[in-house]
């Protein structure tokens, strides 16, 4: 694909991005960016999410994901900036050390990682979905994750539960919306090489190396994978994907033993 035919696919159109200022986030925007959009960049890191914003030519919102007001003033000011509100990534999320097997995890733990990965999404797309609406068009993405298709034995029971619950949200809006020319997909990332993984392996090798052999390619992915993978999951060339759980994790989900 030529860099023209790729500057053309989302020319002119407004993407909110959470969680921009790094990762999956900051690797979507700058996709994004670069297919011709307008990049909103919502983060709770300031520094980080302006830096995103400056570097992909759009705007920077601070916004905690877990705010209602925040939130609509995130998609707010997307449109009075830009007229639209065509692509929704609702992809800020936390995977805290804390959040461990069910024998371990507490109730504040729990709670804090449900308000971040599936409130947050909850309340993106009810702050997403009414602009859509006016437009008769709009893709909105929600990360969720491999782990929602499957079980661990090294568990983050929370995130699991999490991104379960945003598979199931994803699913159900896809179809209540699809007749209004809104599309709602969940993207299912693999293990990810981003700040947030390494953190978390870094503190147990152990787990890492139980994880990474379960992959058939035998790597974790690069976020710039899964940002084309969103880039996909918000242009036209997706128009007839809606309502379903997007994996984009190296086969993990599909294997049963994996190459020597």
């Amino acid at each position: 694909m030529t860099e023209d035919i790729i500057c053309r696919r989302l020319a002119g159109r407004t993407a909110v991005v959470t969680g921009a200022g790094s990762g999956i986030g900051l690797a979507s925007a700058r996709r994004l960016a670069s297919e011709g959009a307008h990049v909103v960049c919502g983060d709770v890191d300031e520094s980080r999410g302006k830096a995103a914003a400056e570097e992909t030519g759009g705007t920077f919102v601070r916004a905690d994901v877990t705010d209602p007001e925040q939130v609509e003033t995130l998609f707010e000011t997307a449109y009075d900036t830009y007229g639209s509100v065509d692509i929704a990534f609702n992809n800020a999320g936390i995977s805290p050390p804390d959040d461990d097997s069910i024998l371990e995890t507490g109730l504040e733990a729990w709670k804090r990682v449900q308000e971040v990965n599936l409130t947050s999404v909850y309340l993106c797309c009810k702050a997403a979905i009414p602009y859509m609406r006016r437009q008769g068009r709009g893709s909105i993405i929600n990360t969720a994750s491999f782990v929602a298709r499957m079980g661990a034995a090294t568990s983050q029971i929370s995130y699991t539960a999490s991104k379960g619950g945003v598979l199931a949200m994803s699913r159900e809006l896809g179809v209540q919306f699809a007749r209004e020319g809104i599309r709602v997909n969940a993207l299912c990332p693999g293990p990810v090489n981003t700040p947030l993984l390494r953190e978390l392996f870094a503190k147990d090798p152990e787990r890492a190396a139980r994880r990474l052999v379960h992959i058939p390619v035998g790597r974790f992915a690069e976020a710039e994978e899964i940002a084309a993978a969103v880039a996909f999951l918000a242009s036209d060339d997706s128009s007839f994907v809606n309502a379903t759980d997007f994996l984009v994790d190296g086969g993990i989900s599909g294997a049963y033993v994996t190459p020597l």
